[in-house]
């Protein structure tokens, strides 16, 4: 598929098309050795974090250069607080570390942020994602998902993920960001690139980066010469100094951030409660009777299959909970095992869509909770409304797979469903 034209010879030059990385080692022991793009980690890792929360509740692996894997709850919620020990600067774990240099803004504030840098930044940006202004999106996303819906309406099997979930945020972004609505599959494709192709070679992913900045930066370009009313000139002028000069690496960065973490997360959400009614018949048949309880029901879907793990970088050698921890190091701070932890939650290992104390951390813990997480409830809640509302009845299609992605961001990328 030729990809969407755009402002620059070299992107509208070369073809969209999905990175496979190459085949890693298989991992020994996951207590010692562990890699989050493993296959067997990405197809089921629950019962790994539980083996490990038993016998190794900080696991560590040498691959990319050192690497700490906290499961419970308590020490992730730990370290999610400690922002002076545990650096904020690079979010994905890859085989180069961002230098020191790098803080206390990092490239994708304020998600790369840490303080003091990181208080103002987000202070300058949560305006735009208050509950009252992602209100303004609902009747528009609505409209969208039903869209999509009619266009497979007939039809007895259906993708639930790339026919539905992976448009419907890539499809509200552009829209809140002031960007070509057709420029959606570019959005997955960076997307796939930035957290999926870990295991690419380092100057592959540093032109991929390049790629999508060169992107943002057109379209920041664009907004420049011809300001309106949308999330890209509110980063703008959330950067213009008293003398109105602009600081045009933050506000790259903060698109740059929207494209990426905006999308991926929140299809995945999307996806995998697909996954779950679609799997758990006597749930759909409850929500269907029930729909008011679906609110609740959605928080137990963003605990039991949170799609986002953070990184942090260790910034002092220390000893932490027993862990030699050296400078530098990553740590994978694994929110979704976080939420699985009987400790922190009765009945952690089932979905309970009436639980009423849910204190679980998909969002993040911390200074760092998640900055968009009203426009990622608000997304949920209207794509399974909609879904619901016109495909009361679905399972998966026995016999075919479905295929979940690698990395730092799980969540169904095939997703066959029978409908009707």
């Amino acid at each position: 598929m030729t990809e969407p034209r755009l402002d620059f010879a070299r992107l509208r030059a070369r073809r969209a098309g999905t990175y496979s990385p190459p085949a890693t080692r298989p991992v020994d022991d996951w207590a010692t050795d562990f890699d989050h793009t493993d296959p067997r980690w990405v197809e089921d890792p629950y019962p790994i974090w539980d083996d490990l929360r038993q016998r190794c509740p900080v696991a560590h692996s040498d691959r990319y250069g050192s690497v700490w894997l906290p499961t419970r709850y308590e020490d992730v919620a730990a370290i999610a607080h400690d922002t002076k020990r545990f650096s904020s600067r690079s979010v994905v774990v890859s085989n180069r570390k961002p230098p020191l240099s790098a803080a206390p803004s990092g490239a994708v504030p304020p998600i790369s942020a840490d303080p003091p840098y990181h208080q103002w930044s987000r202070r300058a940006l949560l305006p735009a994602f208050s509950p009252r202004r992602i209100g303004r999106y609902e009747p528009s996303t609505r409209q969208f998902c039903r869209q999509l819906i009619d266009g497979f309406a007939g039809r007895h099997v259906v993708d639930g993920a790339s026919e539905y979930a992976q448009h419907i945020p890539a499809a509200v972004m552009a829209d809140m960001l002031g960007f070509p609505p057709e420029d959606g599959p570019l959005f997955r494709r960076f997307i796939h690139h930035a957290l999926e192709g870990l295991n690419q070679p380092q100057a592959d992913r540093e032109a991929g980066i390049s790629e999508l900045f060169e992107y943002v930066r057109t379209q920041i370009d664009d907004h420049m010469d011809r300001p309106r009313d949308d999330l890209t000139t509110f980063f703008v002028e959330a950067h213009r100094a008293e003398d109105g000069t602009v600081d045009m690496a933050r506000v790259e960065g903060s698109v740059a951030l929207m494209v990426v973490a905006g999308i991926d997360t929140t299809w995945s959400a999307i996806g995998a409660s697909l996954w779950h009614l679609a799997s758990h018949p006597a749930d759909l048949d409850r929500l269907r009777r029930e729909p008011s309880l679906l609110p609740t029901a959605i928080e137990e879907f963003l605990r039991a299959y949170s799609p986002v793990t953070m990184a942090r970088l260790v910034t002092e050698d220390m000893k932490w909970h027993g862990c030699d921890m050296k400078a530098d190091d990553w740590i994978l701070l694994c929110f979704p095992a976080a939420n699985r932890d009987p400790s922190a939650f009765q009945r952690a290992d089932e979905v309970v869509i009436d639980r009423q104390l849910n204190g679980h951390a998909a969002f993040g813990l911390g200074a760092h909770r998640c900055l968009g997480k009203h426009l990622a409830r608000m997304e949920v809640r209207v794509a399974l409304e909609a879904w619901l509302e016109r495909i009361p009845e679905f399972t998966l299609v026995e016999g075919e797979d479905v295929v979940w992605s690698a990395g730092q961001v799980r969540g169904p990328r095939r997703l066959p469903l029978r409908i009707g």
